[in-house]
């Protein structure tokens, strides 16, 4: 079954401090379109551990947004 933004990725990012940090930065974590049109620059910062703000995520989180990228960024 391929993978949503709603199922999968959103609940990925938490409101406070993912969603609240990056708002300062024009880009809502918490907003399909938002993070889909980021999406190549939020896998780039995740890759390579400088997001989220207080720690990288672990290799099997990453993989799943990079999964979901691969499989279209459905909704």
């Amino acid at each position: 079954m391929a993978l949503s933004y709603a199922k999968n990725i959103r609940p990925l990012f938490r409101d406070d401090p993912d969603v609240s940090a990056m708002k300062d930065y024009g880009l809502d974590l918490s907003s399909y379109a938002d993070v889909k049109k980021s999406a190549q620059a939020i896998y780039g910062t995740l890759a390579d551990g400088s997001m989220p703000c207080d720690g990288k995520w672990p290799a099997d989180r990453v993989a799943l947004f990079k999964q979901w990228m691969d499989e279209g960024m459905a909704p």
